[in-house]
């Protein structure tokens, strides 16, 4: 094992020009959007009805989430992003559709009748997540919306996408279909295919370009036991680069950073860099909309994991979903500079 410097791979002058770059790039984001609500109190007493406590609620919030919440970062960094999922016939998806296009993101969005707005909202009182309450009815898409699905993705891939994200979280509106298309679009014509995967959807993700799991999704979707060692964790991203035939592969492993397969069969640990972790709540959406946008541009998975690994270091310490700003960006880095170490894993 080797230790190098942040510095040797990426400066100040570099990350500036990249994010620049960065922002004439176009991404079409495809996958499951979520509702995020959040309601917000002071907690001073516990309930006589039962040992819980009680919320006085000061403030109420949403935002989007899942897929949402990806094209919201690339949005913030710059990017032109278009997106695309499914939504219910109900006032959330109403409330959905408004903070989406509110930031100027082109949509189409399935409205499905019976299937509701995936909402998730969570109750948090002094700075701690209470509780969370899920609101779904999960029904895969049919053919007929499958094709409707496509129809749009031809169009807009027509009209130039520099990469495709999938962000799978398992509500629907990916399928095995929809995938291979997907795979066959990045074949024919080059185009990035970076996927945020689901455990149950793990064996569709052939050939693409970059997978984003975390520890967790990287073991079961393997079917494997959960790995506890750094060498163990190698050991199986070696099986799923073999296995899936990824390009470029990046386990997330939370306080511990990422760890990099790139396409030339090194490994790179990037260690975290967040200073403090409030909420990981869309920390991976954030991970895979940074390195999706520029790598588009940088065509270095090293280069453009450790901007995603800065990313997801400044989200984390914010509360709620969040998304990171080419400026916050700059800034972490210039922090983290000449004090952060990568580790080549030999």
């Amino acid at each position: 094992m080797e230790k190098e410097k942040l510095s040797r791979f990426l400066s100040q002058k570099k990350l500036k020009e990249v994010l620049e770059k960065s922002q004439r790039k176009n991404i079409l984001v495809v996958g499951d959007v979520i509702l995020d609500n959040y309601i917000y109190g002071d907690v001073s007493r516990i309930s006589p009805e039962a040992p819980v406590p009680v919320v006085e609620v000061k403030e109420e919030s949403f935002t989007a989430g899942g897929a949402g919440n990806v094209a919201l970062n690339i949005k913030s960094l710059g990017g032109n992003v278009f997106l695309i999922g499914g939504i219910g016939k109900d006032t959330n998806g109403e409330i959905l559709t408004h903070i989406i296009k509110e930031k100027g993101i082109e949509t189409f969005f399935l409205k499905r009748s019976l299937s509701s707005t995936i909402t998730k909202t969570r109750i948090i009182g002094r700075d701690q997540q209470i509780v969370r309450i899920d609101r779904e009815k999960r029904k895969e898409i049919s053919d007929k919306e499958v094709k409707q699905i496509i129809g749009k993705i031809d169009e807009i891939v027509n009209n130039k996408i520099d990469g495709i994200i999938v962000s799978d979280y398992g509500k629907g509106i990916i399928t095995k279909k929809l995938i291979n298309y997907l795979i066959d679009i990045k074949k024919k014509r080059g185009i990035i295919l970076c996927i945020d995967p689901k455990i149950q959807h793990f064996t569709y993700y052939k050939n693409v370009t970059c997978l984003t799991p975390n520890k967790k999704e990287a073991a079961e979707g393997m079917k494997e036991n959960n790995p506890e060692s750094k060498n163990e964790i190698i050991k199986l991203g070696k099986k799923i680069k073999k296995k899936l035939k990824s390009e470029i592969l990046i386990i997330t492993l939370g306080k511990q950073g990422m760890i990099l397969f790139d396409r030339k069969n090194n490994i790179f640990h990037i260690p975290s860099v967040a200073k403090e972790v409030y909420d990981v709540t869309g920390a991976g959406d954030t991970v895979i909309a940074s390195f999706t946008l520029t790598f588009s541009q940088t065509k270095d998975e090293v280069i453009s994991s450790i901007i995603a690994n800065l990313a997801g270091g400044i989200v984390v310490g914010k509360l709620g979903t969040a998304v990171v700003t080419s400026e916050e960006l700059e800034k972490f880095f210039e922090k983290n500079l000449n004090s952060e170490y990568i580790k080549i894993e030999k």
